[in-house]
């Protein structure tokens, strides 16, 4: 069977002197069913309608609205039709928003853990109260479901929220000395300026979870937004400023592709840069290590992922099929911790692949993120539809069996996909996919799982279901990974650390510690007191 997308789109925007604008895109998209599972004959306008204050299609540096030598295109995924042309920053202003930052952080160190924890607070209440226009945007640049969207507004407020509670609660301490004439102190002060480099899957939520710690802490930040998501990142800069942020503590750096590596240097090697914070894929995090090793900055990265999801004969195997929809299916399958590869035990393997396949049928809707129905959006762009139909390829080649799915459609849409009879030989289970393709591979004993699921040079989140008590805890804590959702299939909040290990990367995000990312412990010996 085959799909056809016809998509029509009509696209008028009208830009102001101040360079933001009110774009209306209309699209309409005819999907003709010729497959289980999709929509039937979708004939509908979608509109993204922002207001100008919340579309900003220029720099922001240094509390000013600038723009480039260049323009880049930013393209809705779903119909491949333009949305608004960004200024194109290079590494002149890049270097000026560390200038500028350098400059803030003297000032903005001063303020008062209370008062920066104000502002962050006031930066949250204006995203909850833009919550509708912010998720458009999320929608129409990276595709993402309206519903999902939504969900991701919350969550990137949530952690605004949490750090403007956290940010008084830096603590230090005082330590009993071994002499009599002297005190102990330990005390934590603000690294200085960061460089915060983020991706396109969560084009808001990864910049709050990095930036609102980063402010809560003291430093001053420069923000190098992904070039297929900027929208989102000038849209928090917009309401940085009017929760009040001063000038220089909050700069977005946007670019295309093309000038990506040369902004990234900048903010990587300069020495007014004294921390970078990255998420992305392990190859560019290595490359940015690299770049930041001339001068010793301290880094965080939060890298590429390949979790294991094991369900074993004792697990509720419905239970076990919701968090498997749930972790894999979530943004088309484009998280860093979405379950890569299943292993289900013998023993239930075939009422779970049963139950399963259903759950697919039932529940996954393909279309545009506007239309309410739509659960499964397009992938971000075509390199990444070709990726998983290759990894198809691959496992179909090699014996995998096809059940659901498996066709590339239209644009960067991708149909979702399950293969049984998955082996360690495939593509599928070597490298992460970032897409919606469940492989599963059967075993039989739980020193069989752990191996697998061990045998990879990341780890960032891992999965089991179980309703063995000692086994839950056997292999929670045997589990290569950084995140364990044990009888769970969605982890991430901001009260709990956010982190892998092996090559997944460096420190933790989110939580209590993720505050001390930003900051520095001094050790100060106050001497010649007097008993």
């Amino acid at each position: 069977c085959s799909t056809s997308f016809v998509l029509r789109s009509h696209f008028c925007c009208t830009f102001t002197p101040g360079m933001s604008a009110v774009c209306v895109l209309r699209t309409r998209c005819f999907l003709r069913q010729v497959f289980p599972g999709l929509s039937a004959a979708m004939n509908r306008s979608y509109s993204l309608d922002v207001t100008a204050p919340l579309l900003r299609t220029q720099g922001y540096v240094d509390g000013r609205w600038v723009s480039a030598a260049s323009v880049f295109p930013v393209l809705d995924p779903a119909t491949g039709q333009e949305i608004a042309r960004v200024a194109d920053c290079g590494p002149a202003e890049a270097k000026q928003a560390v200038d500028a930052a350098y400059k803030a952080f003297h000032s903005w160190k001063q303020y008062s853990a209370k008062e920066r924890s104000v502002l962050l607070r006031k930066w949250f209440d204006l995203l909850t109260l833009h919550k509708e226009d912010l998720a458009k945007l999320i929608t129409f640049e990276c595709g993402k479901p309206m519903r999902e969207s939504l969900g991701e507004m919350a969550y990137s407020a949530s952690f605004l929220e949490w750090f403007s509670e956290e940010a008084r609660r830096v603590y230090g301490d005082i330590v009993p000395s071994p002499a009599k004439d002297r005190k102990i102190l330990l005390l934590k002060q603000p690294v200085g300026v960061a460089s915060i480099i983020t991706p396109w899957n969560f084009p808001s939520a990864m910049i709050t979870r990095k930036v609102g710690a980063a402010l809560a802490a003291g430093c001053t930040v420069v923000v190098k937004p992904a070039e297929d998501t900027p929208l989102s990142a000038l849209a928090l800069a917009e309401l940085a400023e009017q929760a009040g942020i001063p000038a220089g503590v909050f700069n977005v750096v946007p670019c295309s592709r093309e000038k990506t590596p040369s902004v990234g240097e900048v903010l990587c090697t300069d020495p007014l840069v004294a921390k970078i914070s990255f998420t992305g894929s392990t190859a560019t995090g290595k490359v940015l290590l690299k770049l930041a090793a001339d001068t010793v900055k301290k880094a965080s990265m939060e890298l590429g992922g390949h979790a294991p999801f094991i369900v074993f004969d004792s697990a509720d195997v419905d239970m076990a099929v919701g968090g498997a929809m749930a972790s894999k299916f979530r943004n088309s399958g484009q998280t860093c911790v979405c379950s890569n590869r299943f292993l289900v035990q013998s023993g239930i393997y075939d009422r779970f692949m049963e139950k399963l396949g259903r759950a697919m049928d039932a529940e996954l809707r393909l279309g545009h993120g506007s239309e309410p129905e739509t659960t499964q959006g397009p992938l971000i762009n075509t390199r990444a539809a070709e990726k998983v139909a290759h990894q198809i390829s691959d496992a179909v080649s090699r014996g995998a069996k096809l059940l659901k799915g498996g066709k590339r459609l239209d644009g960067s849409f991708m149909e979702p996909t399950l293969l049984g009879d998955v082996t360690t030989e495939m593509l599928c289970t070597k490298e992460e996919t970032f897409g919606p393709l469940l492989p599963v591979i059967r075993f039989n004993s739980e020193d069989e799982a752990l191996a697998i699921a061990n045998a990879s040079n990341v780890g960032l989140a891992g999965y089991f279901y179980s309703q063995d008590v000692s086994q839950i805890w056997r292999v929670a804590e045997a589990l290569e990974v950084g995140l364990v959702g044990v009888n769970e299939g969605l982890l991430s909040t901001p009260e709990a650390t956010f982190g892998g290990v092996k090559q997944s990367g460096l420190g933790r995000e989110g939580s209590k510690y993720g505050i001390d990312e930003y900051l520095e412990i001094k050790y100060m010996c106050f001497g010649g007191l007097k008993p």
